[in-house]
């Protein structure tokens, strides 16, 4: 996102994302075997970042297994977590989505997939399309090991198996802390569906998650 959404609104809205650069669906790869836990099990929670969060949380809130999502700022402090200071890319914050999700009904790398697929392009660095700067990079943010472990390995099996045509450039770091964005950013696109950017930007990734994973997709 930019400041100007006049000037973004301008710039984007003739525009269709990129993502996805060579194959969705059946052609991409499973994440590494995780098993879902039992019925009953506590909540879990993702933090990733990929471009503009207004289309991440479109795309999440979409999927069976998850129970609430929250855009905000990951990366940086806490006294830099508003939306225009992260916007000078100076921070060490980027865009990012707490995704709180049932891990009996889909686990982390399945989220991952998702993540890599349909919801962002990983071989951007530090920009998605025409959003520029590293508040816009793709970055996961674990919260225990075996988070870090899953991302990690799914990194180096997109990579090996060149399942995109330029590498993954997508960062894994520890998360030190998520700051929800301001109230007006959160569901921006729910509330805001014809949104020139939203509709040129965000929505074909919804459609991109129906059509390509229909077994996930919730209304």
């Amino acid at each position: 996102m930019k400041v100007n959404l006049n000037r973004k609104f301008l710039v984007c809205s003739v525009m269709i994302p990129a993502f996805a650069l060579s194959l969705m669906g059946a052609g991409f790869p499973d994440p590494p075997d995780e098993q879902l836990a039992p019925a009953g099990s506590p909540k879990a929670v993702a933090v990733l970042a990929g471009g503009c969060f207004w289309g991440m949380q479109g795309v999440f809130e979409h999927v069976k297994g998850v129970t609430d999502t929250t855009v905000g700022y990951a990366g940086g402090d806490k006294k830099t977590a508003e939306y225009e200071t992260v916007s000078t890319g100076k921070t060490g914050h980027a865009e990012s989505i707490q995704i709180t999700y049932d891990p009996s009904v889909i686990t982390y790398g399945h989220l991952l997939k998702i993540y890599f697929s349909v919801a962002h392009n990983p071989t951007m660095l530090n920009y998605q399309e025409n959003d520029v700067g590293p508040q816009y990079r793709s970055e996961i943010f674990y919260g225990n090991d075996a988070q870090k472990t899953i991302a990690e390995q799914y990194i180096k099996a997109l990579n090996d198996n060149k399942v995109f045509r330029k590498p993954v450039v997508t960062k894994v770091e520890a998360l030190k802390g998520f700051y929800a964005a301001e109230s007006h950013h959160q569901h921006y696109l729910d509330r805001n569906p014809t949104d020139g950017y939203i509709v040129a930007m965000d929505l074909p990734k919804i459609d991109a998650l129906k059509k390509t994973y229909p077994e996930v997709y919730k209304k």
